[in-house]
């Protein structure tokens, strides 16, 4: 009985000798240059997916890269607050004719469950006959606020910034 008593402790003496000894995993690294990189990656793809959704009228389909609670601020109207609004938004302006956009993601900073994306945009903008909306070429810039929820990124916030110009009215048209 000592005899048995002896081996199992020795054994598990060694056994948590053994385990003290080897070297501990670093733990993942959720931020820096390699991080933002790899997120970088993942917009990117759902940046191209959502573009294709836009020029094909499918509001449903790019409503999935958005959260819940999200946040789009269209240049010149009021804020869309919550996916709802931005889908009736969007599903009104597809009606109209066809949106084509191009992203070109120029940084993303990501730390943890957050990222914030900065690029430059073009839209193109291609009326039906029944379009109240002119046909339209605009670029800007946008920043996008990125969260990691259950695994998947989703945009939180959205806000495009637009270097066309607005239409001056003409000249007799303004009161004096």
């Amino acid at each position: 009985m000592k005899k048995i008593l002896f081996v199992t402790l020795c054994g598990t003496f060694l056994l948590l000798m053994f385990q003290s000894c080897q070297q501990p995993q670093k733990p993942e690294v959720l931020s820096g240059p390699e991080y933002s990189n790899q997120v970088k990656q993942i917009i990117d793809a759902k940046n191209v997916k959502v573009a294709a959704w836009y020029l094909a009228g499918e509001v449903d389909s790019a409503a999935t890269i958005f959260a819940d609670n999200s946040i789009q601020m269209p240049p010149n109207m009021p804020i869309l607050e919550g996916i709802e609004q931005y889908k009736a938004n969007w599903n009104q302006s597809i009606q109209f004719g066809k949106w084509d956009f191009n992203f070109e993601i120029q940084e993303v900073k990501a730390s943890g469950d957050l990222a914030t994306e900065w690029g430059k945009y073009t839209l193109v903008f291609t009326p039906n006959e029944n379009s109240p909306i002119p046909p339209m070429n605009d670029k800007g810039n946008y920043v996008v606020l990125w969260e990691k929820i259950d695994g998947d990124w989703k945009i939180m916030w959205d806000a495009p910034v637009s270097e066309v110009p607005l239409p001056m009215p003409a000249m007799d048209s303004i009161p004096e």
